[in-house]
């Protein structure tokens, strides 16, 4: 049986550049879902839980039914995007007292994370937080991607090549 997968998109735009490459991927693997976090109201973390009643805790359940879950995230300022890093936040909710048994449900699950930038220049420290956050909740980290656009707003024959290597994977 095959594994199933979801994409989680976190991106200013929901049909901008790392869409592109995301839907080049589902064309080489079509048993992958997509979540586009603009979809949801999420707030950010707070102590006081203050948010429990918007969308993270639906969407984190959902989430649970994978087996594999890929971040794909632009690459602001040098690093994940705002989306992303508020729903890696408010896994904090689902470790405290009476939804530490969800966030438990992340051991053995698979995590990896596709970014896209204006280059093939990917800095230093990028998968810090995705390969810390993976070990932290027990879950096996199968690597990164970078991908970027060319100046006609195309992806290259590498990134291409990329996403398929990538896709065997999946």
């Amino acid at each position: 049986m095959k594994n199933k997968t979801v994409i989680v998109i976190g991106s200013s735009r929901s049909n901008g550049n790392t869409r592109r490459v995301v839907d080049q991927l589902i064309s080489l693997s079509s048993d992958i879902d997509i979540i586009d976090l603009n979809s949801y109201n999420i707030g950010f973390y707070d102590y006081d839980f203050k948010n429990r009643n918007d969308d993270f805790f639906p969407l984190f359940l959902k989430i649970l039914e994978y087996d594999t879950i890929i971040f794909a995230t632009p690459i602001y300022w040098y690093t994940m995007s705002a989306q992303i890093k508020t729903f890696l936040d408010r896994i904090s909710d689902v470790l405290h007292e009476d939804k530490k048994v969800f966030g438990r449900k992340l051991r053995g699950k698979n995590l990896a994370t596709i970014s896209c930038g204006s280059d093939n220049e990917i800095f230093d420290g990028f998968t810090m937080p995705f390969e810390q956050t993976s070990n932290y909740l027990g879950m096996n980290y199968l690597g990164h991607l970078h991908t970027w656009l060319d100046n006609n707003s195309e992806l290259p024959d590498i990134v291409k090549n990329k996403l398929k290597e990538f896709s065997t994977y999946l």
